[in-house]
């Protein structure tokens, strides 16, 4: 039986792309620059700011004006966080089923809690929530399994008996290095480029309404066959 479920953030339990590129648009307007494609920024979302604004501005890090732009993203982003974010579809089910079953949920996140809190909040699920961890929580973020664990510890659950759902390599790692079962969510926001087989998850999914069967087989093998 399972004792936990966590997930990432951004790309795992909460489709977040959306409020990213219109920031994006807007900064990219404001600078008078073209607009780039949607598919370029959500490529980039599991690489924060950083890499969202070195897609979008053709720069990075140490180059000249690159901090102003982080600020002015970072700031605007803050004012926005949940105009168009929203869970993916399946998400919702899954966690009232996982509430019915007594299972504990939480977060861990690479996304500052600046950041993460409030949007939790705004979008109605902070309450439900039994544990958030965010990078600037902890000494080292993923995929160090130093969030994974403080998150089973909150939960107050077997690692061993933990699930960790992710869309990033760093996600996998993470969770493989603190000893929980991991599935990699292909619906999330995946590079062009990426081999999501390379990352030798436990299992994978195409949609996040993919999660729930598969779950319920794990909690509950002698009725299930999964």
């Amino acid at each position: 039986m399972l004792s936990g479920v966590l997930f990432d953030l951004d790309g795992t339990l909460l489709d977040t792309v959306d409020d990213f590129m219109a920031v994006i648009d807007a900064m990219l307007d404001d600078h008078q620059r073209p607009r780039v494609p949607p598919a370029l920024i959500r490529a980039q979302v599991s690489d924060g700011s950083i890499g969202m604004l070195s897609a979008a501005f053709a720069t990075r890090p140490g180059e000249p004006g690159f901090d102003v732009l982080r600020e002015e993203f970072l700031s605007r982003y803050e004012q926005a966080l949940s105009v168009h974010t929203r869970p993916f579809p399946g998400i919702l089910p899954l966690l009232d089923w996982l509430e019915a079953e007594g299972l504990p949920w939480g977060v861990v996140t690479n996304k500052l809690s600046r950041f993460s809190i409030p949007l939790m909040e705004q979008i109605g699920l902070a309450e439900r929530c039994a544990s958030l961890v965010c990078p600037d929580q902890v000494s080292r973020g993923k995929p160090h399994p130093e969030p994974v664990l403080k998150a089973c510890a909150e939960l107050g659950a077997d690692p061993q008996r933990c699930v960790f759902i992710g869309d990033h390599l760093r996600d996998i790692q993470a969770g493989q290095a603190a000893g929980l079962t991991t599935i990699a969510a292909l619906y999330g926001y995946l590079p062009p480029d990426e081999d999501p087989a390379s990352w030798q998850a436990t299992h994978s999914v195409q949609t996040a309404s993919d999660l729930q069967p598969w779950l319920r087989g794990r909690h509950n093998p002698e009725t299930m066959h999964v």
